[in-house]
């Protein structure tokens, strides 16, 4: 199956990041997300970009995760805190784009692709979008404190915990109901709606909306505490080991809770 990619287009003051991995839902690879970690260091410096927009190819998924059989080559605790510090390092450089950030979801933001959508400011959805990490039945493994943070902080403690602990995927009116999105917009009317939004958001003041981004950045880390016990936990884990073999066999985990 194909690597992937991430490609980056600019149309004026819009620029536009688009994730293509049909065959696998979007899923990302390594590869993938090299990409956007470059992409967003060139954003950084791009003159005249008033707006980004992240979007996934072929209109049937966001991102649906991260490739699992990657997770396969993992034989320590510290594969998986080597895994989340890479993780943190591109969903960072997202977070922090000093322009407004749009995510524009169509079918699955699952697992890293929720973490993606949960990294940009703002959030629309056709109504078929599902938006979960169903770690706890699937994989066995965790999230980065960060990131965690921006769960709770985009949906609230009590739903976030209910996504991941039952491991179920909210549906596109549980996330509005949520304030996760801003919008569900019809499938016949979603490519109208980013431009109406990507219009409204150039026209604002660049240096506002920068400022704002950041203080709100800055107020979500602020005192975050160090989770690296956790995931060492996790990822150094039998049950982990278990669960990429059994997804990537198709079976049914067996939980042993070592």
């Amino acid at each position: 199956m194909s690597d992937g990619e991430v490609r980056y287009s600019r149309t004026g003051a819009v620029a536009s990041i688009v994730f293509d991995r049909q065959a696998a839902r979007n899923a990302m690879t390594w590869q993938m997300y090299e990409q956007l970690g470059e992409i967003c260091k060139r954003l950084q410096n791009e003159d005249g970009v008033r707006v980004a927009v992240f979007r996934g190819a072929g209109g049937k998924a966001f991102v649906a995760g991260t490739d699992i059989a990657q997770f396969q080559k993992f034989t320590s605790a510290e594969d998986g805190i080597a895994y989340e510090e890479t993780m943190e390092r591109y969903l960072a450089g997202l977070e922090a784009l000093p322009m407004p950030t749009l995510a524009v979801v169509e079918g699955f933001a699952i697992g890293g692709g929720l973490a993606i959508a949960a990294c940009c400011d703002l959030r629309i959805a056709t109504p078929n979008a599902r938006f979960g990490v169903p770690i706890a039945r699937t994989l066995g493994n965790c999230l980065s404190v960060a990131n965690y943070a921006r769960l709770v902080a985009a949906l609230g403690g009590a739903r976030a915990k209910k996504m991941l602990l039952l491991a179920e995927n909210l549906t596109a009116d549980e996330a509005l109901a949520g304030s996760f999105l801003a919008e569900i917009v019809q499938p016949e009317a979603i490519d109208q709606r980013v431009a109406e939004l990507c219009d409204r958001l150039a026209q604002h003041a660049p240096i506002t909306m920068r400022v704002t981004k950041e203080a709100i950045r800055r107020l979500l880390h602020a005192g975050l505490p160090n989770g690296d016990d956790l995931v060492r936990q996790t990822y150094g884990s039998e049950d982990f080991r278990s669960g990429v073999k059994a997804f990537v066999e198709k079976k049914t985990p067996q939980w042993r809770g070592r």
